[in-house]
């Protein structure tokens, strides 16, 4: 929900799309035996997610699994087609992290097909909770917005999420839990990065001999991801992501493959892009912040949200939530740096500035 970096250019070097066709349904090439494949999305602003089929000697390995839709399943059937390929012959499905959109058609297709699914090892408590809620309400949400002092919209959100039923089958564990290490898959190997931040155990998939960077979630090339949108605690969502993006950093730059939004260039490039954008946001919540102790809904009301500047009423009630519980990312993160202290009153969470040096320079030595 916060508002996005500038675009990434495009490079003759690799065969891409337009930024406004990305989500055309199809296959595209990114390079010889890498395929990337948008799946549709029902009713959602980022249009479509990416997966990525990978050939290998013993079958097609997938990057993400898209979501479980019978219109999702047609589009993938169609690419693979167009590629010479069927569903039977996917043998692994790589997720990203746990978020619909990349897992619960991983598990159909491993009901239907026989394939392995792969996940995170740092996604195991946020699936445990999510079979012991058995819901789809984002309950660490909720609880951050009672604590930003944002009842009526908690309730809100419940309400109008509470009718998308819940389905264990969709949420099934994983063959294999993942973390940090090399994944040897024949003819490429992917080294796998845990990533934390948009999700507790989001992983990037890090192809060094290609200079692939299957990022998921982590780095998109057009916004930015929210933070911390699970059902475990998430922490410092904020202090973990801005951590692994200087993560990606220390290995060899390479092509962004992301979950939404078209091929681009250097990784490294929109890393730092992101990271300047974080630092311009935890200065704007610095200066709303102002002189005044205010909860993390107050200080969200007064700040303007995505590319277009949108005022906080004129967000609908799931997005003012994301913009809330950035809101109190960005705060807390300026908690850690000696910047702002922070003090509980009946359950809400209050912010007081403590001085005017930059809202960006860490205090202490931890980084965050």
């Amino acid at each position: 929900m916060t508002s996005p970096a500038a675009v990434d250019g495009e490079d003759a070097e690799v065969v891409s799309v337009d930024r406004r066709r990305w989500a055309e349904p199809g296959a595209e090439t990114v390079r010889p035996g890498v395929h990337r494949v948008p799946l549709p999305l029902p009713n959602d602003g980022l249009r479509a997610v990416n997966v990525y089929l990978l050939e290998e000697d013993d079958g097609l390995v997938m990057i993400d699994g898209g979501w479980a839709l019978p219109e999702s399943r047609a589009a993938l059937e169609s690419a693979l087609a167009s590629l010479g390929h069927d569903l039977g012959e996917i043998t692994r499905i790589l997720v990203t992290h746990i978020h619909r959109d990349h897992y619960t058609q991983a598990v159909a297709l491993r009901r239907l097909l026989g394939a392995q699914v792969f996940l995170g090892a740092g996604e195991r408590p946020g699936l445990e909770m999510l079979h012991e809620v058995r819901s789809n309400v984002p309950v660490s949400s909720l609880h951050a917005l009672h604590r930003a002092g944002a009842d009526d919209l908690a309730d809100r959100v419940r309400k109008s999420l509470a009718p998308d039923g819940f389905d264990g089958d969709d949420w099934e564990a994983p063959d294999g839990w993942l973390g940090p290490g090399v994944l040897d898959l024949g003819r490429r190997a992917l080294r796998i990065v845990p990533t934390p931040g948009h999700t507790r155990g989001h992983v990037v998939y890090l192809d060094e001999t290609a200079g692939l960077l299957f990022a998921g979630d982590h780095v998109l090339p057009h916004i930015t991801p929210s933070i911390g949108f699970e059902l475990a605690e998430p922490g410092l969502p904020l202090a973990d992501y801005l951590n692994s993006l200087r993560l990606v950093t220390t290995f060899a730059d390479t092509w962004l493959l992301p979950a939404h939004g078209p091929v681009t260039g250097s990784a490294h490039e929109r890393v730092a892009e992101l990271l300047a954008h974080h630092d311009d946001r935890l200065a704007q919540a610095l200066r709303v912040l102002g002189t005044r102790t205010r909860n993390g809904h107050a200080v969200a009301r007064e700040l303007t949200w995505t590319r277009r500047g949108l005022a906080f009423p004129d967000l609908n009630d799931f997005n003012q939530m994301l913009a809330v519980t950035e809101t109190m990312a960005h705060l807390d993160v300026l908690v850690a740096r000696g910047r702002v202290v922070a003090a509980d009153d009946a359950g809400v969470r209050k912010y007081t500035r403590l001085d005017d040096g930059p809202a960006t320079a860490p205090r202490r030595r931890r980084a965050v």
